[in-house]
């Protein structure tokens, strides 16, 4: 039972390290030495765990979707009115992308490559029914009660609730200067929420 309780806590050094790794210097700039030695643990048996780099990479990928994803499920927003929960929604979506920047450097990083890795993952369609699910039965229950327009996608509201929030974050560096405003000011990043929840509920609101 000890070695089992060893073996999982070295897994999860590992990923710990190659997750900070990946996300500071990108798949091909990450070193599995680096990662080994930040995991403290050696490189054969990083090899024996996940197999190769772009395997680690895979493990690291799929990890940090799982995480925000339990993360949501945890919303309790059955038991809210249909606009409660949708608002709910994008506001956790924010929330989770400001706490957790490395989220969105990989999620970045794995675009650069044209999802190269994450099209090898068996387990991210399985990751991703129950969320695309949540939101189609908040919309068609709020289309019952007529709150919400008919013909509402949710697979596109939920494209624009991760896009208001991720292109904000992820260009803050290039429009902080060009809107010459601190976006990352907490009264600028309320006025973000503030208008990402607006302009969702507009697009499913009658």
């Amino acid at each position: 039972m000890r070695r089992v309780r060893d073996a999982e806590a070295t897994r999860r050094r590992v990923l710990d390290s190659a997750t900070a790794e990946f996300a500071r210097l990108g798949f091909a700039g990450a070193r599995v030495a680096a990662i080994a030695t930040r995991a403290k643990a050696n490189k054969q048996l990083l090899y024996h765990y996940f197999g190769s780099k772009d395997d680690l990479y895979l493990a690291v990928l799929e990890r940090a979707y799982g995480e925000i994803r339990e993360a949501e499920s945890r919303l309790a927003v059955e038991h809210l009115a249909p606009v409660d929960a949708l608002k709910a929604l994008v506001e956790f979506t924010w929330n989770y992308y400001l706490n957790n920047p490395e989220f969105l450097t990989l999620v970045n990083n794995e675009n650069l490559q044209r999802a190269v890795h994450l099209r090898r993952s068996k387990v991210i369609e399985e990751l991703h029914g129950p969320f695309r699910a949540r939101l189609a039965a908040i919309l068609a229950r709020g289309m019952r009660e007529g709150v919400f327009r008919r013909g509402v996608s949710a697979d596109q509201l939920n494209l624009t609730i991760a896009a208001v929030g991720y292109y904000y974050l992820t260009n803050r560096h290039t429009n902080t200067i060009i809107y010459q405003t601190d976006l990352m000011a907490p009264p600028a990043l309320a006025r973000r929420l503030a208008f990402n929840v607006e302009t969702v509920l507009r697009m499913a609101m009658k």
